[in-house]
């Protein structure tokens, strides 16, 4: 899986750690559901932290995202507007 986090560039996952990722988004979701500020940031820091453990494509490298990251500066606000019921990472 590839996964691009807006304005750092992408990370290819392997295929085992997929699981792991979904779980760290479904931290991310329900922090954001209970608008929960501290937990947002920590679990947002989490995700971004797991991606970034990845293998770096480098930068004059292009892929297609199979899930794309907001920059790790964004708020509960615009996480809440990101958000689906999947979570960030749909899956």
């Amino acid at each position: 899986m590839i996964v691009r986090i807006m304005g750092e560039g992408q990370w290819v996952l392997a295929d085992d750690k997929i699981d792991q990722l979904n779980a760290v988004d479904t931290d991310l979701e329900k922090a954001v559901s209970a608008n929960d500020e501290d937990g947002f940031r920590t679990a947002f820091a989490a995700l971004l932290d797991f991606v970034r453990n990845g293998e770096r494509v480098p930068d004059d490298v292009l892929h297609d995202s199979d899930a794309i990251l907001p920059p790790g500066d964004s708020t509960l606000a615009e996480m809440r507007e990101l958000i689906s019921g999947d979570g960030l990472i749909a899956g």
